[in-house]
């Protein structure tokens, strides 16, 4: 069995609410959060998996179309390749807020399906996120959580940066 690491977007990988970007809805608006690039190769070179889960409302709310969610996280992938990291896989809710579907963050159920289709245990998997519903979800699922940033939560570990969790996670100093 793998062992992955599964990253929330928003606010871990990328700006979010910051001076430069609301949200992001256009490739442009991609902006990757000073680490990540680093952070993540430190985890593909340790043999974690990593894939991102996201909530993407804004495509319920008509805010964007899937197909430019997918020029995003081809921009996304892109910026982290700069650095040497790669992305193995990537799933998304693209339903409203509120909606009641099974896949929306807290709910398990995307870190389910990704760890069904690579074969990764759970339970040496790790679900990082800067929100209690992040958390919340990989609780669920089985995973120990990591909060990024510096408001209280409840994960098992907390950082301030995915770069930070990275080098714990992989024993970097």
């Amino acid at each position: 069995m793998n062992r992955a690491v599964f990253l929330d977007r928003d606010g871990v990988i990328n700006e979010v609410l910051s001076k430069r970007v609301k949200f992001v809805n256009k490739p442009e608006q991609m902006f990757l959060l000073e680490g990540v690039g680093e952070g993540i190769k430190l985890l593909n070179d340790a043999g974690f998996l990593v894939f991102v889960v996201t909530n993407q409302g804004g495509i319920g709310l008509g805010f964007m179309k899937e197909v430019m969610l997918v020029k995003v996280h081809e921009k996304m992938k892109n910026d982290i390749a700069e650095y040497g990291g790669k992305i193995d896989d990537i799933i998304y809710c693209p339903h409203k807020p509120h909606a009641g579907c099974a896949c929306r963050k807290p709910e398990p159920e995307m870190l389910h399906r990704l760890a069904k289709k690579h074969q990764v245990s759970l339970k040496e998997s790790f679900m990082v996120g800067d929100r209690d519903v992040d958390i919340l979800a990989g609780r669920q699922a089985g995973t120990k959580t990591i909060l990024i940033g510096d408001n209280e939560g409840l994960a098992d570990f907390q950082f301030p940066s995915l770069y930070e969790a990275a080098k714990w996670l992989t024993n970097e100093k």
